[in-house]
């Protein structure tokens, strides 16, 4: 039987009730997921699906991450919410897909993990993949492991086996109207230029859960936490003197009152120059490089090529005496004489992140 796969939450407790109900059935794992957006989190969700069909014997193929040609299939369904048309459409083209994988590996029959999701209907998925086993002749077969209290214990197997829980179901409309709804920011769809991970992104968990395959692999115990955390997004920033933009940095936990500031150095202390208004301070690129052993040419180079947030932040605690301190600081190659004009948009909120810590 192929068993179409969505992510490991929703697959681990499947398939291993499958394998429980069917033990001499052969299960083959088919990871198709093209709505998935960004990139990053369709690489997550598949590295815990790697982890999950290797703890349970299960062998597992990849689908072509088509992206583009999903989003042609769903275009005009945008605004449409979760369990409506656009998922409809969404079910028919995985669907489609996966017949013909079965088809190709010679199997008579498959299934999906999306039928054990809450978010999803049963019923929809039961229409696309009966109408796919009349024009293919691949059945359907739509198991319901929800009912018993089975959600209950999904939920305790995805913690007990610590699966990458991810909180939206995958394409980029679901994720807006369910961000809307929240009143978050979407700041799964933050890239910056600087190349830099960011705190609680997707690519600090790629990141964090990549290593606890290393660990695994070691046989290092370990455990995954939750921490609550004051996170930072910068939408924007610019720094103006003599009518021009010049190259400057902002480091993290930078913040103005307003989004706008303007005024002149008024002194320098300790290789930080001091703005007359809003708190700001200014420190060249010698001086990062000094404290923070770097070696930027200038400016413009930090800025598509930053350090790790863990050298920033630790810069701050160097430049500020109070840990809480989110006064702006600045780097840009030479610090003006003439008005400065600063254009400073971010964001600072209470988030929660994981950590990997291991138990010796």
């Amino acid at each position: 039987m192929l068993v179409h796969i969505c992510c490991s939450v929703d697959s681990h407790f499947f398939m291993e009730k499958l394998q429980q109900e069917y033990p001499t059935e052969k299960l083959t794992g088919f990871f198709y997921d093209p709505n998935i957006h960004p990139y990053s989190e369709y690489q997550l969700r598949l590295l815990d699906v790697e982890r999950s069909c290797k703890k349970l014997g299960i062998e597992l193929i990849e689908g072509q991450y088509d992206f583009e040609d999903w989003m042609d299939a769903v275009r005009g369904l945008e605004k449409e919410p979760e369990k409506g048309a656009r998922c409809e459409v969404c079910f028919d083209r995985r669907f489609e897909v996966s017949a013909h994988k079965a088809l190709e590996l010679g199997e008579t029959s498959m299934t999906t993990t999306l039928l054990v999701s809450p978010q999803k209907s049963q019923d929809q998925l039961k229409k696309s993949g009966d109408a796919f086993h009349a024009s293919h002749g691949v059945e359907f077969i739509a198991f319901d492991y929800r009912k018993n209290g089975g959600t209950n214990d999904q939920s305790r197997v995805s913690k007990t086996e610590q699966l990458y829980r991810q909180d939206y179901c995958g394409c980029i409309f679901g994720l807006t109207m369910q961000r809307d709804q929240q009143h978050k920011l979407m700041d799964e769809m933050f890239s910056p230029l600087c190349k830099q991970i960011l705190p609680a992104s997707i690519e600090e968990r790629l990141e964090l859960y990549s290593k606890r395959m290393d660990l695994e692999d070691a046989n290092i115990p370990y455990k995954i936490i939750r921490e609550r955390f004051l996170n930072y997004r910068l939408m924007r920033a610019t720094v103006k003197t003599d009518g021009k933009i010049i190259p400057s940095y902002p480091l993290i936990y930078s913040t103005i009152n307003r989004t706008r500031a303007e005024g002149k150095i008024e002194f320098e202390l300790n290789g930080q120059h001091f703005l007359n208004r809003e708190e700001v301070r200014f420190i060249t690129i010698e001086t990062f490089n000094t404290l923070t052993a770097s070696n930027y040419k200038n400016t413009q180079e930090l800025m598509f090529s930053a350090p790790s947030v863990e050298t920033e932040t630790a810069l701050r605690a160097q430049l500020v005496s109070n840990p809480l301190n989110t006064s702006a600081i600045i780097v840009i190659d030479e610090i003006p004489t003439s008005k400065i004009t600063l254009t400073l948009e971010t964001k600072t909120y209470d988030d929660t992140r994981e950590q990997l810590i291991i138990i010796n």
